[in-house]
């Protein structure tokens, strides 16, 4: 009887060090597409038009963004001195709205969106040349 036992401990233990290692080699390809090395398997990881990258964005109007609360979906549009207004970012997810700033005065206020990494680059480069503002989807 203790034998069977034994053995039977053994069995379970090879058959625990053998999906062990079949996680450990998962999980190793899965670290190495994570830092941009294609998959053993050959299957590109996806685009990076695709993922969604978290972007702290400045809105002029700090009382709107009191207004915001995660898992919202916004657009905003960057209102700039010559021109039209133009719409920078549709849909994007408010991932957090971080606590109002003190003494900031008229600087707005900040919100940060989740949002692929294209429209992070726009969201930038609009905020940098133009005043933000968010509507409500």
């Amino acid at each position: 009887m203790r034998r069977a036992l034994r053995r039977r401990r053994r069995v379970v233990s090879a058959c625990l060090a053998v999906a062990a290692a079949a996680a450990l080699a998962a999980g190793g390809a899965r670290a190495q597409a994570s830092r941009g090395a294609a998959p053993p398997g050959g299957k590109p990881p996806p685009s990076a038009a695709v993922r969604l990258v978290s972007a702290p964005v400045r809105i002029a109007d700090g009382a709107t963004v009191r207004l915001l609360r995660p898992g919202d979906r916004v657009d905003v549009v960057a209102a700039e001195r010559a021109g039209p207004p133009r719409v920078v970012a549709v849909a994007a997810r408010v991932a957090e709205v971080p606590a109002p700033e003190r003494d900031m005065g008229d600087g707005g206020a900040l919100v940060v969106l989740s949002v692929p990494r294209e429209t992070a680059r726009a969201l930038v480069g609009a905020g940098a040349a133009a005043r933000l503002a968010v509507t409500l989807c």
